[in-house]
């Protein structure tokens, strides 16, 4: 089953004659549905076993849909040419009634008549989610590993754990989570509702997708495949800002830098197991000879240079790490703006540990390179954040004292999700949660404890006594980057719901000042003050545009610009008049702002201005 789903300010449809013997008998009328969801659809060959199955699960398909573009109108629009293999008449008809009787019981429905050649005018309204395709089949997917379909029919005991060690034991009961008092734990409430009910599609786009393109930050990009962004200039220094960051970190910590690639053969004897056991949905593609997969980490081609290496006990734990571009096949209903994509930038850093107590100990110091990266990309920790523990029964119950630790690490209750047995390559992890301002939990910060991979890849060291022996794996990950972007968006939009004025960190500020000049007259020497603040590494830029100051002054706050300057006669003079974004004036020498930014971006990388300094000279992205 193909369908093809347009959000539409209005279908105008009129039927002109019969296409086929059996078209259905109706009234030939022109008929207008304003404010719908148009859905072209085509029944397939291969629907033709499971006409009812096919039927139910187009109609789930349709609701999520309905539901992210908030219509309650539905226009079944039958449109064969959707499909190569289309099913026979009958068959098709039948499905369409079944999906039109389903649908009614919520929706208000209009159905094209079938087997008629129709006239018909649309309006689709433009925006992200008004174009949307899906094929919808039953039966597994044959590049579903067997991980994912474990994932969905995985049992687990839910638990809250507290920082003392307290375990709380949890259930859904009407659509609520019970079994802890989670009056001070909102968002740890949340959290655990989201992951025990396992609903991850968003019923509407997050808020960051509307600041993303007003700061012209990214956006979508209809000639790719959809969870594949654009980024514009101020984009791109942010994301180039935050990946340099977390690489000097992982530098600091000890993990050596590598380049892997980013295509591996599908058949190649280490990755096919691998795939079964990572809960990730594959990118396959093909070479002229080779059925390939694009990584959805960077542990292939880590793994593969462990292997190759000499590695004695001496050098463990032995430290890789990889700005690793990867890609996933997420479902169409989840990928919504930055929070989840298909192709994304995974910082991966991975530790070969003799043992398992030198596992826990090193998991202990990585958590807390993942701590200094959240801080300093602006997130409060822990009060941003939710921990999540994921752990097999049988490591519980003999480490349950280092599960402890980690939480006291955490310094509050996390949710402790407990299998019987193992269905991944880990015996445990743990990963950071943000709740965003739709209640949805997007995983930052992981860790995990790999007990399976240096087996199937042949990882060894040479232990004290000679021998050859296999070490545990751990992959650690401070959150893809563009998910860190998602984050400070998300976060600044709960500024300005609590009355403050959205912001960014000022490192990460695209323009940390914007120069306002008075008239054209001060445009000149206006130019040789920020020469002066490049200097310092200031990204400084102008608005020399023929506009009032109060314009210039609106529009820079609508870019969230940190800092304000009214440039004119007593500026010249060296007396700076300087708005904060937090909304104070104050008057300072150049000396001063020039430390004031200093200070604060203190430790911090820093990159040029990415556009002209001049704002009459800057390309509009997005208009």
């Amino acid at each position: 089953m193909k369908i093809l789903a347009l959000h539409s300010d209005f279908l105008e449809v009129e039927p002109k004659k019969k296409a086929i013997k059996t078209a259905e008998d109706i009234k030939k009328e022109k008929k207008r549905i304003e404010e719908c969801l148009v859905v072209f659809s085509s029944v397939e060959k291969s629907d033709e076993d499971q006409p009812d199955q096919i039927a139910e699960k187009t109609v789930q398909e349709i609701k999520n849909i309905a539901t992210q573009v908030k219509t309650e109108k539905i226009v079944l629009y039958p449109f064969v040419h959707l499909s190569s293999k289309p099913s026979s008449p009958g068959t098709a008809l039948k499905v369409l009634k079944k999906i039109d009787e389903l649908l009614s019981k919520n929706y208000q429905v209009y159905r094209a008549p079938f087997g008629w050649y129709k006239s018909f005018e649309l309006k689709c309204k433009g925006h992200p989610l008004s174009e949307l395709s899906r094929e919808i089949t039953i039966g597994e997917n044959q590049d579903t590993c067997k991980a994912l379909k474990a994932e969905e029919k995985i049992k687990s005991q839910w638990y809250i754990i507290e920082p003392n060690g307290e375990l709380h034991e949890l259930s859904i009961e009407n659509g609520k989570v019970t079994g802890f008092n989670f009056k001070k734990h909102k968002n740890l409430e949340k959290f655990a509702l989201y992951e025990m009910a396992k609903s991850r599609a968003a019923p509407k786009a997050p808020p960051h997708v509307q600041i993303m393109r007003k700061l012209e930050i990214a956006d979508y990009e209809e000639g790719g495949d959809p969870g594949n962004m654009r980024f514009y200039p101020k984009g791109k220094l942010i994301k180039g800002l935050i990946e340099e960051l977390i690489s000097t970190k992982f530098a600091e910590y000890g993990a050596m830098e590598v380049e892997t690639p980013i295509m591996y053969d599908y058949d190649h004897p280490c990755f096919h197991g691998y795939l079964d056991r990572f809960p990730a949905r594959q990118y396959v593609v093909h070479s002229p000879n080779k059925k390939l997969f694009m990584r959805f980490s960077a542990c292939f081609g880590q793994f593969l240079i462990a292997r190759d290496a000499t590695i004695s006990y001496k050098d463990l734990p032995f430290r890789m790490y990889e700005l690793a571009k990867s890609f996933r096949a997420e479902k169409r209903g989840e990928l919504t703006g930055l929070r989840r994509l298909r192709a994304f930038t995974m910082p991966d850093c991975h530790a070969l540990c003799a043992n398992e107590q030198q596992a826990k100990e090193e998991m202990l110091k990585r958590f807390q390179v993942s701590k200094s990266v959240e801080e300093d990309i602006g997130l409060n920790f822990p009060e941003d954040l939710e921990l999540g523990v994921r752990i097999v029964k049988k490591f519980m119950d003999t480490n349950k004292d280092f599960v402890d630790a980690l939480v006291k690490s955490f310094n509050k209750p996390a949710l402790l999700e407990l299998w019987d047995k193992q269905f991944f390559y880990f015996t445990m992890k743990y990963e950071w949660n943000f709740i965003d301002c739709l209640d949805k939990a997007s995983a930052l910060a992981t860790d995990q404890i790999d007990v399976e991979n240096a087996e199937r890849y042949g990882l060894e060291y040479t232990d004290k006594d000679g021998q050859k022996k296999k070490p545990l794996i751990l992959h650690q990950s401070p959150g893809a980057t563009e998910r860190l972007i998602y984050v400070l968006l998300e976060k600044a939009q709960m500024q300005q719901n609590k009355g403050l004025k959205p912001s960014l960190p000022l490192w990460l500020s695209p323009t940390q000042v914007r120069i306002c000049s008075v008239s054209q007259e001060f445009n000149e020497s206006a130019l040789k003050l920020i020469e002066q603040l490049k200097k310092q590494n200031i990204r400084v830029d102008l608005d020399d545009r023929e506009l009032t100051v109060g314009k210039k002054i609106r529009e820079a706050e609508q870019e969230w610009i940190p800092y304000i300057l009214v440039y004119g006669e007593k500026e010249q003079q060296g007396q700076l008049t300087v708005r904060e974004r937090n909304g104070e004036q104050k008057q300072l020498s150049l000396s001063e702002l020039s430390d004031r930014i200093k200070q604060q971006t203190k430790n911090k990388p820093f990159k040029q201005l990415p556009l002209p300094t001049i704002l009459s000279k800057r390309p509009i992205f997005l208009g």
